[in-house]
Formats: C-alpha cells, structure tokens, sequence
C-alpha cells in the first residue's frame, strides 16, 4: 500500500487496475445509458445548477448529465492520475479534484451530489467518514447508485479480494442524517432491453 493512502482500496484504484478501468468503461452505449438512467432517477428533481460526482472517472456520468443539463457547472473528486487527466477535458480543470475522497474537503455544497459505483469500493471501515462528507457537501439532492445487500458482504472483483462490497449503503445513510429523506429509487438490470447498467440499485434522497 502506497504511503500516500490510508487503505489498499486507495492504492488499488489510484495505481494501474484504476488506469486499465478506464479502457473498459468509455461507449457511446454507456453514455446512452447513464442518460437513460439520470432521466429516470432525477425526474422529481428540478434543474440542478451544480453536481459534484465522487469517483467520476473519465467523467462518462458528468458527460450524460451535462447533456440533460446544458448549464450545469460540474466538479469530480478522482482518485487516479490518468482518470483525473481525461476528466479535465470533460469540466473545467479547476474543478477536478484529484486526491482520495478520505482527503477531501468540500469547498461548498451542491444542488446535486453523486456517488456511482464508488461506495462499493471504499474501505467499509471508512464507510462513516465518507457518508458524513456526501452529506457535508449535499445542498439539495444526493443520488446514490450501488450495489444493494441488505446486508453487508463483500464478493470477489476481478480476482481480487477486498475490493467490492455490497450493502444498503441509502439505509445506513438515512439512519445517520435525518434531513435528509429518500424521494425514489429505483433499480436497472444488466438484461434491460435498451439500457444496461450493471445491475445497480439507485436512491435519490432531498435534504430538507
């Protein structure tokens, strides 16, 4: 494990299994899809005039938003150096982020925070750390796309151990923040017949 991390998730996705995930996850089928996705999930939300996205990788998830919402400002906080670089040419240099989500720190809070297939991959040790950071920089609405269990477990990713772990990370979060409530949720199979994502399970919760 790096001396720059506090886990070996960190080291995992910041070094060169982070770079090669890139390769495997830019289409133009995933952007359809991620669009299909937001479409459905923001529905009930009126036009968010930022989102800042923990984990966006090369930015695929900001580039379907951006198509929904042509004026939304965007901000991602990336982990890895070659993800982080590809993002710059998705939002503006300044707004990207590049460190650990264990070392960030909100500058401000957002109309819409996002978090994709990124809970999973973190350190369940630190699971409270970034739930009080997502709820930190949430001004209006947080939209958590996961895996769900309902209860916590953890499966083997690419022949690695320790690497995925599945939860109801929306229970856990609802139980630690009263303001914030769920509004809709809802669930995206990898056989949909248009629009694939890999099985996640989204939650759209409003701050009050």
């Amino acid at each position: 494990m790096s001396d720059r991390f506090q886990t070996a998730q960190e080291s995992f996705w910041a070094g060169d299994f982070g770079a090669k995930y890139i390769a495997r996850n830019q289409s133009a089928e995933l952007l359809a899809s991620n669009i299909a996705l937001f479409s459905r999930a923001l529905q009930r939300v009126r036009t968010p005039k930022d989102c800042l996205e923990f984990g966006p990788n090369v930015g695929m998830n900001l580039r379907a938003l951006k198509i929904l919402f042509p004026e939304q400002q965007q901000f991602g906080v990336e982990i890895n150096a070659q993800a982080a670089a590809e993002l710059r040419k998705v939002v503006p240099p300044e707004n990207v982020f590049e460190m650990s989500i264990l070392d960030f720190t909100p500058p401000q809070t957002f109309d819409l925070v996002l978090v994709k297939g990124t809970l999973i991959h973190i350190n369940p040790q630190h699971l409270p750390q970034v739930y009080d950071l997502l709820n930190r920089s949430t001004g209006k609405h947080l939209l958590v796309c996961e895996y769900y269990n309902p209860t916590p477990t953890h499966v083997p990713y690419r022949g690695h151990n320790d690497r995925l772990f599945k939860r109801d990370f929306c229970g856990e979060i609802l139980d630690l923040y009263p303001a914030l409530n769920l509004i809709d949720y809802g669930f995206i199979y990898h056989r949909d017949n248009n629009f694939q994502q890999d099985d996640i399970t989204w939650f759209l919760m409003e701050k009050r």
